[in-house]
């Protein structure tokens, strides 16, 4: 399909009406899976390496004030050792209702070459360094498809530009990741419109279509410009440029229906400088996507649990632009009526340099392979040897910290 959709196409695309809406072609791809199963679990790969440290303050840390002064006055406080950035205020209900909760001091095997590439690679194979990065391949989610017999597919629809190694395999899942945008006209939508408007199966997701595409291409162009161009895109577009939020809808509704597991990821965590901003606008972004999938799974939100990765912390101390450079362990969030939140999980290891890894990084206390392993017994039953062997190869678990309900 060429990037601009021609009228030919156009019109061959609505004389399709005897095919399913999984397969028209002005449907772009997301990655999703049908299971056999009540649960849903949503897992959201934060790309660039978020800075635990901004997101859930240590304020109980002597030493966080320290490092951190500028960050300690207007933390949002739970009581004990932590608080939490400013931005997730609009989560605090969630919080005190127990449906949020956050990992701490964890983080993936991955040491020391701190390369975003690597780090993603080795998060969303879920394997240890004894494999080689860029070998495995298939993605831990898939593999959790794998072990379920029978398994049927339900076509997803692609809600962002990068391919979500984390589903790939052999397992029944559907991924399609276009490399073009779809462009139409507005009077090329309206004709969409009015040829779909008796069907509500092809009017609903053509627009859908439209939606996500308009939002990823927003995103795209904030991407492929400098750090400055991209938070002022965020301050004078705050619709634009926030693809999650569509992404998060789209995923709820197909949650609602035969899907169980969906993926997707938000970009832009890589806050080198100006980070004090960056983390405003990036944790103002999770948020909105968490409260659009509570919104819009309804009733099935008490039968979510959302995770939200990265693929490595920052540095403990701030650099000289007012950011933190790659890190080591991070945090990870987990959301949904199925949690049992209201809880900041993990081993606190401490932030004086002689507790640092390499004394630079927040030390890793905790394997988050392990959160999302335990997360994947509850929801779905499945075998704890299944898990260590199957699932996430040479993973020990480790004691079940009691993730959820």
């Amino acid at each position: 399909m060429s990037k601009m959709l021609s009228r030919r196409a156009l019109l061959k695309s609505l004389s399709a009406m005897g095919c399913s809406a999984a397969a028209h072609p002005l449907m772009s791809t997301v990655t999703f899976a049908s299971a056999p199963w009540d649960n849903r679990l949503v897992v959201i790969i934060l790309r660039g390496g978020m800075d635990g440290l901004d997101a859930v303050r240590p304020v109980g840390d002597p030493n966080y004030a320290l490092t951190r002064k500028s960050s300690v006055n207007d933390t949002l406080k739970l009581g004990g050792m932590f608080g939490l950035h400013p931005a997730f205020e609009p989560l605090m209900p969630l919080w005190r209702k127990g449906e949020l909760g956050f990992a701490h001091a964890t983080s993936t095997p991955y040491r020391d070459k701190r390369s975003h590439f690597d780090g993603q690679d080795l998060l969303e194979a879920g394997t240890g360094m004894d494999v080689t990065i860029g070998a495995q391949r298939d993605g831990w989610l898939n593999r959790l498809l794998q072990t379920i017999p029978g398994l049927t597919s339900e076509t997803a629809f692609a809600v962002g530009a990068s391919d979500m190694n984390i589903l790939r395999g052999p397992a029944p899942s559907s991924h399609w990741s276009p490399r073009t945008e779809l462009q139409l006209s507005t009077a090329a939508q309206q004709l969409l419109e009015h040829i779909y408007h008796d069907d509500p199966i092809f009017r609903d997701a053509a627009a859908q279509a439209i939606l996500l595409s308009d939002a990823i291409s927003a995103d795209r162009d904030a991407a492929e410009g400098d750090e400055d161009a991209e938070m002022m895109m965020d301050m004078m577009k705050p619709s634009a440029g926030k693809p999650e939020r569509a992404l998060a809808a789209f995923a709820a509704d197909r949650l609602n229906h035969d899907t169980r597991i969906a993926s997707f990821s938000i970009s832009g965590w890589d806050t080198h400088n100006g980070q004090d901003f960056r983390m405003k606008v990036m944790l103002g972004r999770l948020a909105d996507a968490i409260l659009t999938l509570k919104t819009g799974l309804g009733d099935n939100w008490g039968r979510t649990t959302v995770l939200a990765m990265t693929e490595f912390g920052r540095t403990v101390q701030l650099n000289g632009s007012g950011g933190t450079d790659h890190g080591t362990a991070g945090a990870m969030l987990v959301a949904g009526g199925a949690v049992n939140g209201g809880r900041v999980f993990g081993r606190w290891p401490g932030i004086a340099e002689a507790d640092m890894y390499d004394r630079r990084d927040l030390m890793p206390t905790t394997d988050v392979r392990a959160y999302a392993a335990w997360a994947m017994r509850g929801l779905f039953g499945l075998d704890r040897g299944v898990l260590e062997d199957a699932v996430f190869p040479g993973l020990d678990m480790g004691a079940d910290e009691g993730l959820l309900l």
